[in-house]
């Protein structure tokens, strides 16, 4: 696995994985509950990771995305 992508932008979040679906790349989220388990906010960064095989595709796909975490 390998992450190609951090934000603690819900919408961004929900806009990622609508990209990696319409490539057909498996998507997996990591820290999307720890991010706001406080109830204040992300505080920590969600990570989008996917298979290594994947990974330069989905990295071109998010090339445009600015990543703010």
């Amino acid at each position: 696995m390998e992450e190609v992508f951090r934000t603690n932008d819900l919408v961004k979040l929900s806009y990622i994985r609508h990209l990696m679906a319409e490539e057909g790349v498996e998507v997996y989220v990591l820290d999307e509950h720890t991010a706001h388990i406080d109830g204040r906010g992300p505080l920590v960064p969600i990570r989008i990771v996917v298979h290594e095989k994947d990974a330069s595709r989905a990295r071109h796909v998010l090339k445009d995305l600015d990543q703010d975490g």
